[in-house]
């Protein structure tokens, strides 16, 4: 794995949780889970992964992922146009690590970076700026393609691409299901390397998956599970969601840990 690029892409992909600052939440609009009768889940398993991922467009859930050689999990909270991220790349054995934080409240995002081997001295200021959160400057930041929102997507997995994938799924119990997922062109979720991908070729059509949802029909787990493939080792992708309707949002980080971030981190994106 190339951690630096993955490093890089999932912090472009996710810095600015896409759609929240467009989209205010609608005060009319009922909030997820309170509904007085619980919907149905359509009877075809095929219908029912699709339909699993609305919910996500009330931006209101946490989440986790892991994945070769990375864990992340966060919070999408539309109601307080926030977001918060956090992900670990990287292990001592390959002497390069890169640990993450990223807020988002409103029109104002911060990303704390700890870099641990060789992307210490890879990363300029990385060393000086370890365990701060750099607050990032909206107007540096206008102009960086990476770092534009996205007003069409909430999730920063981006599991209704992922599912639209799914090419032959049975229902195996109750709210439980398995089959097979094409991902080859699901290249843009950051669950995925794109060097992985690539590295698959026609394997990456039909890969064994399952995945599990709540009694209202909304994704709880999807796991992917890649085989072996050039030099990467084969190994699981999971994704997990919680707390559907139910979030607090994100919180700002402390004033003592806050510097405004270098002219050095806008550059890492352009």
């Amino acid at each position: 794995m190339n951690i630096r690029r993955w490093s890089l892409g999932f912090f472009a992909a996710t810095l600015l949780i896409p759609g929240l600052a467009a989209c205010k939440s609608d005060a009319a609009e009922p909030a997820a889970g309170t509904s007085p009768s619980a919907p149905v889940v359509p009877a075809d398993p095929k219908e029912a992964l699709l339909a699993s991922t609305k919910e996500m467009g009330k931006g209101d859930f946490t989440f986790t992922l892991v994945g070769a050689e990375m864990t992340g999990g966060g919070l999408v909270h539309k109601p307080s146009n926030s977001a918060q991220l956090t992900v670990k790349f990287g292990d001592a054995s390959q002497d390069m690590s890169i640990e993450m934080d990223l807020i988002y409240i409103d029109s104002d995002s911060w990303v704390k970076m700890d870099l641990g081997g060789a992307m210490v001295a890879a990363i300029p200021g990385a060393a000086k700026n370890k365990g701060k959160y750099q607050h990032l400057d909206k107007t540096k930041v206008e102009g960086i393609k990476d770092l534009q929102l996205d007003p069409e997507s909430l999730d920063p997995v981006d599991s209704e691409a992922l599912v639209k994938g799914v090419t032959d799924v049975q229902k195996t119990a109750e709210g439980t299901y398995s089959g097979k997922i094409d991902i080859s062109a699901a290249t843009e979720s950051v669950a995925l390397d794109e060097d992985v991908v690539k590295a698959l070729g026609a394997q990456a059509k039909a890969l064994p998956f399952t995945a599990k949802l709540d009694p209202q029909g909304r994704l709880t787990e999807l796991a992917i599970s890649v085989p072996a493939a050039g030099e990467n080792a084969a190994h699981e992708v999971k994704i997990g969601y919680t707390g559907y309707g139910t979030g607090t949002g994100a919180q700002k980080p402390p004033a003592d840990k806050v510097v405004e971030a270098p002219a050095e981190t806008y550059e890492l994106f352009k």
